[in-house]
């Protein structure tokens, strides 16, 4: 085997693991955007401990056979970006789709993705994006099951005081 193919060969696995490890990818186009712009996602995908790298859409592909995930062929097409999150799957759709906005960029678009194993199109991607965190999801319910405790413990709080007068 050539050192080329070979080289090609590891890279498929990396692709395989990053997948097999995401909870989302993104599959953005990221054509027209300046090198100060990509270094400022790439600065937020760190801080949020989401993985953005540009990869050859071919070896992508492969990967993507391998693991037995069809669908997403048609995006990989021209100049892409794939953002993996591996702690939450809104992580990956929130953070690319809250940098168009925030910066009005018609450059970046938001191709598709993946859900775990489910292929998304960019406006399932955006629909994700407009999820709330796990965080925010677990600081909802907290709050919900601490509601009824409180009120009741005001109400019995009350009852005590009017006995006492």
């Amino acid at each position: 085997m050539s050192k080329n193919r070979e080289l090609k060969v590891q890279v498929v696995a990396d692709i395989v693991e990053k997948l097999k490890g995401a909870q989302s990818m993104v599959v953005c186009s990221y054509s027209g955007l300046t090198v100060e712009q990509v270094t400022n996602l790439r600065k937020l995908c760190r801080e949020q401990e989401v993985h953005y790298c540009v990869l050859k859409n071919r070896l992508v592909l492969r990967a993507l056979q391998e693991l037995g995930i069809n669908g997403l062929d048609h995006l990989l097409e021209g100049p892409n970006a794939f953002v993996f999150s591996t702690k939450d799957v809104t992580n990956a759709p929130k953070i690319v789709n809250d940098f168009i906005e925030k910066n009005k960029l018609t450059s970046l678009e938001i191709k598709g993705g993946l859900m775990g194993t489910e292929v998304l199109d960019a406006a399932g991607v955006k629909a994700l994006a407009a999820l709330p965190s796990r965080e925010e999801l677990l600081a909802t319910m907290v709050g919900c099951l601490v509601s009824p405790v409180s009120a009741l413990v005001a109400v019995l709080d009350e009852i005590a005081e009017k006995k006492a007068a």
